[in-house]
């Protein structure tokens, strides 16, 4: 694995990015598409958005009759697509040098603290470099009562915190990727330790309201409004999702046009009030795996194409799915949502994936 020593908030675009801007079809062609799409995937509710230039195009369908508010316009929940809004948050902390990136987390959380030699930092815990597993190790026997309901809701910040600092890391931070939710939920408490504000007061601040984002929150508010995830069977009502102490991971929840707006000032930096912090999360800072294959930043998952790179994160809860890309060669930038719990075979992810990676 190689993690860019550099600080990699504010570095140029990547020089072999393509920028062609070519049309990768018609209007007709790209609603065919996206028809096709929502008929692939079995789920009460389906959206499939798509902004190719400027220029959007949605999608709806599902199982069930349509809800009283059109599915276009209802919040849904990302999951882990969360951690996209969460690295650009940091980025533009960074950006506004409010933070380094290079803090130590336990520093953070407790300030009396003997810091280790080699310690956690906030760009560790962004990268799933700093040691951690995927989640605390007694999250699982605590989380267990409610593991069908409300697993997330049962561990509250203070356990993540606690968990953290009592963890010991069999690796060096920063030689070893593993995904892990435990990790950006440290993050999160972190970041607002040091500021001395609130995650969701910082999320609001910084990107939130800069991007004219008012259809995105962190916790369910009105039924009418936030989209009923399901069950495997496509048909058991599961409880809005609560993310406990592990906002920072997972606790977004947003309407398609919120996430297709998120997804276009990433397409077009230059023309958003967070630009430097929209370029360094397109910048690859880890390549891992055989051959350095697979390409990190610090918000997004990162592969090739034959125009050039394109950029995703899906998400899941208990009861929805997300997937959030967007190609720069093309000008494409993709939402996909739908309201039931991943199952084996789940064809949602691949569906969404491949709508965007063939053009």
């Amino acid at each position: 694995m190689t993690v860019r020593s550099t600080p990699w908030p504010g570095i140029a675009d990547d020089p072999d990015e393509a920028r062609t801007g070519g049309d990768p079809g018609s209007d007709d062609a790209w609603r065919e598409r996206l028809e096709s799409a929502v008929d692939a995937v079995d789920a009460p509710d389906v959206v499939f958005a798509v902004s190719r230039s400027g220029r959007r195009m949605l999608h709806c369908g599902g199982s069930t009759p349509p809800p009283p508010l059109p599915r276009q316009d209802l919040r849904y929940e990302i999951g882990s697509a969360s951690k996209a809004f969460t690295g650009l948050l940091l980025a533009r902390l960074i950006q506004r040098g409010l933070l380094t990136g290079g803090e130590p987390a336990t520093v953070c959380l407790d300030p009396g603290r003997r810091t280790d030699t080699a310690p956690v930092t906030l760009a560790h815990l962004i990268t799933h470099t700093a040691g951690l597993p995927a989640l605390p190790a007694d999250f699982y026997p605590r989380a267990l009562p409610s593991w069908r309901t409300n697993p997330y809701g049962r561990y509250p910040a203070e356990r993540v915190t606690d968990a953290f600092l009592r963890h010991r890391s069999r690796h060096r931070p920063g030689t070893r990727w593993h995904y892990s939710n435990f990790g950006v939920a440290v993050l999160g408490h972190a970041v607002a330790a040091a500021t001395g504000t609130t995650w969701a007061d910082l999320l609001g601040a910084h990107v939130l309201r800069p991007l004219g984002l008012s259809g995105t929150a962190l916790t369910a508010e009105d039924p009418k409004t936030d989209a009923v995830g399901h069950g495997k069977d496509g048909h058991t009502p599961t409880l809005a999702f609560d993310a406990g102490g592990f906002d920072a991971a997972g606790a977004v929840r947003a309407t398609p046009h919120d996430l297709l707006t998120f997804l276009e000032a990433h397409l077009d930096p230059a023309g958003s009030p967070l630009t430097e912090s929209l370029r360094a999360v397109r910048t690859p800072v880890l390549r891992r795996g055989l051959d350095r294959r697979h390409i990190h930043t610090v918000s997004w998952f990162r592969h090739p194409t034959d125009g050039g790179p394109m950029y995703f994160h899906s998400g899941a809860t208990l009861g929805q799915q997300a997937f959030l890309g967007f190609r720069p060669d093309t000008g494409t930038a993709l939402v996909a949502l739908c309201t039931r719990r991943f199952r084996a075979r789940d064809a949602f992810v691949a569906t969404a994936y491949a709508l965007l990676a063939q053009q």
